[in-house]
């Protein structure tokens, strides 16, 4: 009895009971990394993602952590930013170096800064508490289904710049870019359609499928960060996104590399 009471007091906190009918998605296959220090809401967050049907393993220290992501990296990890040993910052800094498997970030931090700080380190999402789990596992859904390998290709592609959308991987003049599925993600629109200018707000509709708690300045920042790498890789400088003042940004057609 006090069993059940605890686990009810558990869900209550999150504002939401985890019903019997919640609805099972069979993604067994599918590994959820959640590295939370706070046991009630590590509770709450792992029981959902197991009745969606998540294989769900937790940490609650900052170091370990790390090591489970480097080790054997999940197919999605949800980091909290204030951990014991290492904080959430830190190892999404230190894990984009081992791997660019999708990383949800959950915070009680509302400051924006920090919120961008986290999206230039390569975070594909931002939640912040207190949450619904619902919403979590939803984002999580959305999340996986933006990382889901692809098998179309781009049309029109120099062979300088390719996008492998299969991997998520991209290479200018041979050169992987070390791109975050953010950044790929914006430029797959930009290359679909070089020369066109997009406005934040396209590219906020076409590049991210949740714009939920994504606004234009984190657009600037992931933008920043793709012109610094391909810039980095062309070799001579180029500028491959064009800045049109007022209105947007553009894949340049005469860089360097396009046919």
């Amino acid at each position: 009895m006090r069993q059940q009471e605890g686990n009810d007091r558990r869900h209550r906190l999150a504002g939401h009971w985890l019903a019997p009918c919640f609805a099972q998605v069979m993604n067994m296959n599918q590994r959820i990394l959640v590295v939370e220090d706070e046991p009630d809401i590590a509770a709450i967050v792992v029981d959902y993602l197991r009745h969606a049907g998540y294989a769900v393993e937790h940490q609650a220290e900052g170091r370990a952590a790390l090591a489970s992501i480097t080790t054997a990296p999940p197919d999605l990890t949800l980091l909290d930013i204030m951990l014991p040993g290492m904080d959430g910052l830190e190892i999404l800094r230190q894990a984009r170096r081992h791997t660019q498997h999708p990383i949800i970030m959950l915070t009680a931090r509302v400051e924006e800064v920090d919120r961008l700080i986290g999206l230039e380190l390569g975070a594909d999402d931002y939640i912040c508490k207190p949450f619904s789990p619902r919403e979590v596992v939803a984002r999580v859904k959305a999340v996986l289904r933006r990382a889901a390998p692809g098998a179309a290709s781009l049309n029109g592609l120099a062979t300088a710049l390719v996008l492998d959308e299969a991997l998520w991987q991209a290479t200018l003049h041979g050169t992987p870019l070390g791109l975050t599925r953010r950044e790929f993600k914006l430029l797959q629109v930009l290359a679909r359609q070089r020369g066109r200018i997009f406005s934040r707000a396209q590219l906020l509709d076409q590049a991210y499928d949740d714009t939920l708690d994504v606004n234009e300045r984190a657009i600037d920042s992931h933008i920043k960060n793709l012109r610094k790498k391909l810039k980095a890789a062309s070799g001579d400088g180029s500028e491959w996104i064009r800045s049109v003042y007022g209105v947007g940004f553009s894949l340049d057609p005469t860089a360097a590399g396009w046919t």
